[in-house]
């Protein structure tokens, strides 16, 4: 009888990718609905800025009318990207669409890393920046923000190397709700590096964008999403605006068929309806300015002003898990974050006015709440301390010395 040989998986895996840390993703709603043991229409779901309006209308019937899902969707994405120059305000041939943005970060690191070239992070920031540089063998070189969450620009400089290829932006920032001025970002072009600007939350930021200078700059990018002010999360569909120059290589090592034909479908339903969409939008800016207000009522938690659809908050040390926890409890789920610049913070996602309610009365009556002073220590700290003083001057950065 034949002996089959062992094989060790693990001896023909990346090292690299053996050790490295997974993305943490959020749960959907029915999971979420088994967690806390209640049914789906009692969660209060504030952990993924998700939009709370949900999609247009139209989407639905876009769905339901389509004919083709026997076939391929269009690799070229002709029509998907006819229809986004009028809202981009770009010619087709600058776009791309994707999986999300999450597929376009991807793509943008498969083409420009070498093993061991390097990408500059600004934490904090979205988590898919280290993920996709670590699975495609970039190595990431963070330079933290500054105490008002504003870039560091001198650090930025200091850490450019000759392996530097990309540098990661994303305006309004995730988790910290924060724009970084076109200038800010005119010093970053400047570097020489591709420079990607990820406005995944721009239409809450009156829309605050740079992609009118693409055409003008080789090395800058523009990321967007339809996940956040149009509702498609689940359908999972972004489109980057490009260098004519970078859309053809991305075009050519892109997936065939990376935007799948029900979520074209339902781009194109959402471009036609667009008042709708910017309505829903309009509700959602206005519930920010709200939710900002009664948290800031609080006494002994520290909002951040934001231009996304969710906000920032810091609580006293040690008290962010014991909330999060204790929230979840109640049904109503927000983002927690223990990680270096992020210790002890909340990130909430901007829900209709009941949730906003629900999310309040909750954080009054937790147990926590009563061992706590109304004016905490934290008020204090470093960081609110640099906020206030920034926020005088410019709240969304720091100019380097």
């Amino acid at each position: 009888m034949r002996v089959k040989s062992r094989v060790d998986i693990k001896k023909l895996i990346r090292p690299e990718l053996l050790t490295m840390k997974s993305y943490a993703p959020i749960e959907p709603t029915d999971v979420l609905s088994r967690r806390a043991e209640l049914s789906a229409g009692k969660i209060v779901k504030l952990d993924g800025n998700e939009n709370p309006y949900g999609c247009s209308p139209k989407v639905y019937q876009a769905l339901a009318a389509y004919p083709y899902y026997h076939n391929y969707p269009d690799p070229e994405q002709r029509e998907l990207r006819k229809a986004l120059e009028e809202y981009a305000g770009l010619g087709g041939q600058h776009i791309v669409c994707g999986t999300g943005s999450d597929d376009l970060i991807d793509l943008i690191l498969r083409l420009f890393l070498k093993p061991d070239d390097e990408v500059i992070n600004c934490p904090p920031t979205f988590g898919m920046y280290p993920f996709s540089t670590d699975v495609c063998g970039g190595r990431l070189v963070d330079v933290s923000r500054t105490e008002d969450f504003g870039l560091d620009m001198t650090g930025i400089e200091k850490a450019l190397t000759e392996r530097t290829k990309v540098i990661f932006v994303a305006s309004p920032n995730n988790p910290t709700g924060n724009t970084t001025s076109e200038k800010a970002i005119k010093e970053v072009i400047d570097t020489g590096r591709v420079v990607v600007v990820d406005e995944a939350y721009f239409e809450f930021s009156a829309n605050a964008t740079v992609a009118n200078l693409v055409p003008s700059y080789p090395n800058l990018i523009v990321l967007r999403t339809f996940s956040k002010w149009a509702g498609l999360a689940g359908l999972r569909i972004g489109y980057g605006l490009f260098p004519i120059e970078i859309a053809g290589y991305l075009m050519k090592i892109k997936q065939p068929y990376n935007a799948s034909a029900a979520a074209q479908a339902a781009v194109l339903a959402s471009l036609a309806d667009i008042d709708y969409l910017r309505a829903n939008v309009a509700r959602i800016v206005m519930e920010r300015e709200r939710l900002f207000g009664k948290l800031k009522e609080l006494g002994w938690l520290t909002p951040y002003p934001s231009q996304a659809n969710f906000i920032l908050c810091s609580l006293p040390e040690g008290n962010a898990q014991e909330m999060w926890r204790g929230l979840r409890k109640k049904g109503i789920f927000v983002r927690c974050f223990d990680t270096p610049g992020l210790r002890d913070c909340l990130r909430i996602t901007v829900g209709r006015p009941e949730d906003t309610d629900a999310l309040i009365d909750a954080l009054k009556t937790l147990p926590v709440i009563g061992d706590l002073p109304a004016c905490s220590p934290y008020d204090s700290s470093r960081r609110a301390r640099a906020w206030q003083a920034g926020a005088k001057q410019s709240p969304h950065e720091k100019k380097a010395k």
